[in-house]
């Protein structure tokens, strides 16, 4: 029996600001029986999504009874190597909280490059580097770095630009999500997850039937979601084989789930 009613796919974006209108960012929903649609933003006069409007609507559906599975193509977390380069805790929520502070790519006329450029924010005091990788990156094999910058297929810029909006999600929520596997391997009945995903692992396995690459990325979330819920092989993916040390450092560094 399915656990979610749901299942929300979103192929993100780290370009311009967080109000901008973005062609690169597209988000595909399903549900038990129904394949993936787009689902389209609000009517205005941007054509496609923001990245604040992305928040915005997730946060409705996060509070709403149904649960929902969400994969969000960015990284969640950085490498061990980080947090212990900066002295920091190993706490997701702490992490959170100071990479805000450093990186406030929430802000309505921020962009990411202003931040590396040092125009706002602080964010030459929380670099890493691009050889830093962690442990589900190097599992999924082809993963880049969540610090490499500027290279076909990186998810480093829609990573320093997603990473405020998780903050906002779980500050507004108020305990209605579940975000994997950082508040445990093991989700509650009813509760809605909010995952890493790399659309990658899958996209191949589905016809484009004439979507773009970032559409196809979404839809492709979203179907592998639903079907893994639906044949009962959600439940592995969600407890991975891990060595004792490498779930440790998981709950640390985040985990993509579809990596076994």
């Amino acid at each position: 029996m399915p656990s979610f009613g749901r299942y929300i796919g979103i192929d993100y974006s780290g370009a311009q600001t967080p109000t901008s209108s973005l062609s690169g960012l597209r988000m595909y929903t399903a549900d038990r029986v129904s394949p993936p649609f787009e689902e389209q933003p609000p009517p205005s006069p941007r054509k496609y999504w923001t990245r604040r409007g992305i928040a915005e609507w997730l946060l409705a559906k996060l509070n709403m009874d149904q649960p929902a599975l969400v994969g969000i193509d960015h990284g969640f977390s950085f490498p061990l190597r980080y947090f212990k380069e900066h002295g920091l805790p190993p706490d997701w929520s702490a992490f959170l909280e100071d990479f805000q502070i450093h990186w406030p790519t929430d802000g309505d006329k921020t962009y990411v490059q202003d931040v590396r450029d040092g125009v706002c924010g602080n964010g030459a005091a929380r670099f890493g580097n691009s050889r830093w990788r962690r442990v589900t990156e190097l599992r999924a094999g082809a993963a880049k770095s969540v610090f490499h910058f500027d290279v076909q297929g990186s998810v480093a810029k829609s990573t320093h630009a997603g990473l405020p909006w998780l903050r906002y999600l779980r500050q507004q929520a108020r305990g209605r999500a579940h975000f994997w596997p950082f508040d445990g391997w093991e989700v509650p009945s009813g509760c809605s997850v909010v995952a890493e995903v790399y659309p990658s692992l899958w996209s191949g396995s589905f016809p484009r039937d004439g979507r773009s690459p970032d559409q196809h990325d979404a839809f492709a979330a979203a179907e592998w979601l639903r079907r893994a819920d639906r044949d009962g092989t959600l439940a592995d993916f969600l407890n991975p084989s891990l060595e004792p040390t490498e779930r440790e450092v998981a709950r640390i560094e985040g985990w993509i789930l579809g990596v076994a």
